[in-house]
């Protein structure tokens, strides 16, 4: 029977290329975003997908969500958190908006999907859940105490969650990416982002297929006796112990 796999954020950047990937596996995928209605209907139309639109920070709003992907597609075996949003500035200049906006997002968000699918992967024995942190989770990033501090938390969210699901056949992985070649990142000044890849020891950018990869990798059969991970891909720019 084929899988259902959920990537929230789906359908632009590296939520694009999971979504693509995972296609290309053989899920059926549902591509959940928040705002950009023209970029979720190409994506739609180009990989064959279903796109759904809700705000993932709103618990409500994900179980209404899940409920409508349960009766169109199916129960939900792949679950991968992979919005986010930054509201960058340094503290002393930070709003309670700007730090309450980008926890709901990026952390938040996680309980609220697991929470919501987790029941039913005990029932079935089986779940592949994949949380999108951040190198800026494991090394702090200047302006980022908001964004850090939530991509921390889903490193911690995953341990704790991979211990308690471990005996009924659900794996919890992170995955950590470093700068990856999106819009977002192209859109920094070329001084700047010259300066970046001067700190990348491969040189380069990465890519959003390469950290596709990592989410095929960590969603299919192979990878059944690995659990509470975190994955850097981060091109050697920052090298956890």
């Amino acid at each position: 029977m084929t899988k259902v796999a959920l990537v929230t954020g789906g359908t632009r950047g590296i939520g694009r290329a999971i979504t693509e990937r995972l296609v290309r596996d053989g899920f059926k995928v549902a591509a959940n975003y928040a705002g950009n209605d023209e970029a979720a209907a190409k994506c739609a139309e180009e990989l064959g997908v279903k796109a759904y639109k809700w705000d993932v920070g709103d618990y409500d709003a994900c179980a209404d969500g899940i409920a409508r992907i349960n009766a169109e597609l199916g129960p939900i075996d792949v679950l991968v958190n992979n919005a986010g949003v930054t509201r960058d500035a340094t503290l002393h200049k930070m709003t309670r908006q700007q730090w309450d906006d980008v926890i709901r997002i990026d952390l938040t968000s996680a309980f609220n999907l697991c929470r919501l699918t987790i029941e039913g992967m005990r029932e079935r024995n089986y779940g592949r859940i994949i949380n999108i942190s951040s190198i800026n989770g494991q090394k702090g990033q200047v302006g980022q105490v908001n964004y850090s501090a939530a991509k921390a938390g889903l490193i911690g969210f995953t341990k704790a969650l991979a211990q308690e699901n471990a005996k009924k056949g659900i794996t919890v992985n992170v995955i950590c990416p470093g700068y990856i070649d999106t819009e977002m990142v192209q859109a920094v000044p070329a001084k700047v982002l010259e300066s970046i890849i001067a700190t990348i020891p491969v040189g380069r950018l990465g890519s959003a297929s390469e950290i596709a990869g990592c989410v095929s990798f960590l969603a299919g059969g192979d990878a059944g006796f690995i659990t509470g991970a975190t994955l850097t891909a981060n091109g050697g720019q920052y090298i956890a112990g």
